[in-house]
């Protein structure tokens, strides 16, 4: 009954797909207005090329957004290194903006096509893949259904599955199953999200650790840091990282009531959507805040409240600037963010108790005394104005974080070794090619 049920799932999806497709113009435009789309690419989503195919092998990549695409940046590279071809394709701008910088140049990007199957063929014909390599929880069925049907292998790494997902699944576990024994091989970040691959259908599973913990340095302009520097002077700064909506009017509340007693205070704010920078400094301004704008290159003045940092690409220069880090998605959304980054500068960090997406991390990190978790705003702004003034204790957890960094780290060398399987024998095929 299940297996006719997900046939009729998927057979249901498809037919969806085909006909929305026509619809998939004013839909796309729409986001585009909003800055969730590259007007200028926007035939990419539906499945054309970005560039000619080079001659021999080629490995697809695809990584939702700038985190997922920075953490199997490694792996872009080893697979250059073995002389094969790799296309990268990522999901928002922001993501493909940080891409043109960062990926090797043997290395191709295109944003991702629709999961619909005309867009899907398109890509796929042009780029004709040889391997396919998903990260964290990229699911897509058409694409998993289009690879299969093409016989080409298709691997997750860096896998983690929400609690969330994790229900969803499990209420159509025909349908997962129907799905998930499709990938060639995942490999997952932690004990517990292989678990619930393996008991969704996925076979087999390999547990590696978070990518993240090998790739978490975040490179800056050294000349750029020094004038900032400059310009904060010895002021008590702290960073509120990867904010959502709600988030940033608890800081601009927090930073009110706590310059009164620490003297010169500058908060920096890093939303995780910058697009709604806008909007936010239109909130801080009703506080009666003074903001500056990194996007606008606004200078730090003496009398600056909030520095708004509404970059792309520029996590490592703004904490290396700040003594105290808040990771939002913590306190007025739940899931939170990856704390692995400013862990690795050595930052002292606080969060909100909502950060089930990343468990096992910050469990590691609670052990060591590297991270504080907080319940409401209150305990936020007790823990914030605590550690800007005890900078013994902040050294102390900075140097515990980094330590569970190190105990984090092998997960790069480990998801290789699965790779490398899959790559041998494209490499093979490619010295064959070039002797004929």
């Amino acid at each position: 009954m299940s297996s006719l049920f997900s046939k009729i799932a998927l057979g249901t999806y498809r037919g969806i797909g085909y006909a929305a497709y026509p619809f998939m113009g004013p839909f796309l435009r729409f986001r585009a207005s909003r800055g969730k789309e590259d007007r200028s690419r926007r035939y990419e989503r539906y499945g054309y090329p970005s560039a000619d195919k080079p001659a021999g092998p080629m490995v697809w990549f695809h990584a939702a957004s700038v985190g997922e695409s920075m953490a199997v940046m490694p792996l872009v590279e080893h697979v250059n290194e073995l002389g094969i071809n790799t296309i990268m394709t990522t999901g928002t701008v922001t993501s493909a903006q940080v891409m043109r910088k960062r990926l090797p140049k043997q290395s191709f990007h295109q944003y991702v096509p629709l999961d619909l199957k005309p867009a899907l063929e398109r890509f796929l014909d042009h780029w004709q893949p040889d391997l396919a390599i998903f990260t964290e929880s990229e699911i897509w069925p058409m694409t998993m259904l289009e690879l299969a049907q093409r016989k080409t292998p298709s691997v997750l790494v860096n896998a983690r599955m929400s609690d969330r997902s994790f229900r969803r699944w499990t209420n159509a576990s025909g349908l997962a199953e129907s799905l998930f024994e499709h990938f060639s091989h995942v490999v997952a970040q932690s004990e517990t999200d292989g678990k619930r691959f393996r008991k969704l259908g996925a076979h087999p599973v390999s547990i590696s650790g978070n990518l993240k913990a090998d790739n978490h340095t975040l490179p800056f302009d050294e000349t750029e840091k020094a004038h900032l520097e400059k310009r904060i002077d010895s002021r008590p700064t702290w960073i509120a990282v990867s904010t959502h909506e709600g988030e940033e009017e608890i800081v601009a509340r927090i930073h009110r009531s706590l310059r009164e007693r620490i003297p010169g205070l500058l908060t920096l704010i890093a939303p995780r959507h910058p697009e709604r920078a806008d909007g936010i400094e239109a909130m801080l301004g009703a506080h009666d805040l003074k903001v500056a704008r990194r996007s606008r290159r606004e200078t730090i003045e003496t009398g600056t409240d909030i520095y708004l940092c509404d970059t792309i690409g520029e996590m490592g220069l703004f904490l290396s600037l700040v003594q105290v880090a808040f990771m939002g998605k913590s306190l007025a959304s739940s899931g939170g963010q990856n704390p692995l980054e400013p862990a690795a500068t050595g930052t002292a960090i606080v969060s909100g108790r909502h950060v089930q997406n990343f468990r096992d991390t910050y469990k590691k990190l609670l052990e060591a005394g590297g991270v504080r978790l907080v319940s409401d705003e209150k305990m936020l702004a007790a823990n914030i104005e605590f550690l800007l003034n005890n900078p013994a204790e902040r050294e102390r957890m900075g140097l515990s974080a980094l330590k569970s960094i190190v105990e984090l780290g092998g997960g790069l060398e480990k998801t290789v070794n699965v790779l490398d399987a899959y790559l041998f024998p494209l490499t093979v095929r490619r010295d064959l090619g070039s002797m004929g």
